[in-house]
């Protein structure tokens, strides 16, 4: 019978020891590529990111999420992105009445808060950017109009968003801080269609979003007023809880968030957080 010689107690220590040595190197390797696995983290994402990703957001970050949704399809080869633009609180209630979506980005904390309440959102809203009102008239200003106080006349067919959407919320927050009451022709379901009622000679002028007078081109004119400081509106964004593409999701999310995205959002007019 053959006897397997054991390891005497030194031989066991010296084996101990180079198995933590190779432990701590490691462990150093590991902490000293953090960085570039961090980096690199993005770019093998990008192959492993496929299908389609639903983002609901709010009808003023149509163009400026168009082109990030571009941007993200052409950095993930197999993706797409759809959208559904509209009214912040009709999103949420599509949104916690079942509607597929994977993102949803508000233009208000209020709006975000029935999908969060709901417990449809997954993780907490991050505030991406934040926009300010602007009153938005014909091109040329053809009724001088200069001050929120000019949209009180009676001759002037003025167009608001309605109540429950952020737009007409933060427009009706600075009508109370300057003490104005104002009755608008109509009031809009979303802030393009506000805008729209402008653009077509429906209406004189519109209380809109800067991003969306500078949107238009030379469709409408802006006319900056104070008041616009008394109601800036954050813009939250979340992954949705039942999104049938997580990794798709926070990608986009950290699109939206980056330097990149932050870059497009500044250059349609939006605020830096």
């Amino acid at each position: 019978m053959t006897r397997t010689a054991r390891p005497t107690g030194r031989a066991l220590q010296v084996a101990g020891a180079g198995a933590a040595v190779l432990l701590a190197l490691s462990g150093c390797s590991s902490s000293d590529d953090s960085s570039s696995a961090a980096s690199g983290s993005s770019a093998s994402s990008s192959d492993e990111l496929s299908g389609t990703v639903t983002v609901f957001a709010a009808a003023s970050l149509k163009e400026s999420f168009t082109a990030l949704g571009e941007e993200f399809e052409k950095a993930h080869p197999g993706t797409k992105v759809t959208f559904s633009f509209g009214g912040s609180d009709s999103l949420a209630a599509g949104i916690t009445g079942g509607a597929p979506a994977d993102v949803f980005a508000s233009a208000s904390p209020k709006t975000m808060k029935i999908v969060t309440d709901a417990g449809d959102a997954s993780g907490t809203p991050a505030t991406f950017v934040r926009n300010q009102l602007e009153i938005a008239t014909l091109p040329g200003n053809p009724d001088t109009i200069s001050s929120l106080k000019d949209l009180t006349d009676p001759g002037l067919k003025v167009v608001l968003c309605d109540k429950e959407v952020p737009c007409g919320a933060a427009a009706q927050k600075a009508l109370d801080a300057s003490g104005l009451k104002l009755t608008p022709v109509s009031y809009e379901q979303d802030v393009k269609s506000a805008l729209t009622k402008v653009e077509l000679k429906e209406a004189d002028a519109a209380v809109v979003y800067k991003t969306d007078v500078h949107a238009a081109g030379d469709k409408v004119e802006g006319v900056e007023f104070p008041e616009s400081a008394d109601a800036v509106n954050d813009y939250p964004i979340v992954q949705l809880k039942n999104t049938g593409n997580a990794a798709a999701a926070k990608a986009f999310i950290a699109l939206v968030r980056s330097a990149q995205g932050q870059k497009v959002l500044t250059g349609a007019g939006f605020l830096k957080p």
